[in-house]
């Protein structure tokens, strides 16, 4: 089986497409489409001036034109994601050990976990209470207690 050039621009696109699935800046797949537009230069038997010209300005129009869509819309929403403890800020939890600040003592269980609490004005707030979660430090939390009426 003998390769034309243009098989060759073709099969480092496709394994530029495959780095760029484990890699999430769009940079590889500017390459791969600056790749494929040397290999339709290639197929048309243009000389490896317009190859490279076809490559350069392939990778170009996909960095500056494609890229900037992909990266807008592509990761919309990956940086409103909160995971770990910073999924805890604002949740509900109950109160297993009184918390009192003075006393260095309070737990409460949320969501099938038990973490070490304190007040966030330094307020008792008695075993049973439901509590809301203001913020994570390390594996402390501080919690608000959440009026009865609510």
């Amino acid at each position: 089986m003998e390769f034309e050039i243009w098989h060759i621009w073709i099969i480092v696109a496709v394994i530029l497409f495959i780095v760029e699935i484990f890699t999430p800046a769009f940079l590889a797949a500017c390459l791969a489409i600056g790749c494929v537009f040397a290999g339709l230069a290639s197929f048309m038997e243009a000389g490896i001036e317009v190859q490279l010209l076809a490559f350069s300005v392939g990778t170009l129009i996909s960095f500056f034109g494609v890229r900037p869509f992909i990266l807008k819309y592509g990761h919309k929403k990956s940086g409103d994601l909160k995971t770990n403890v910073d999924a805890l800020v604002g949740k509900i939890g109950r109160v297993t050990v009184t918390i009192d600040n003075a006393q260095d003592q309070g737990r409460i269980a949320i969501e099938g976990d038990d973490w070490k609490a304190v007040s966030e004005n330094n307020e008792i707030i008695n075993a049973g209470e439901r509590v809301q979660i203001v913020k994570v430090d390390s594996t402390i939390v501080t919690v608000k207690l959440i009026n009865k009426e609510n």
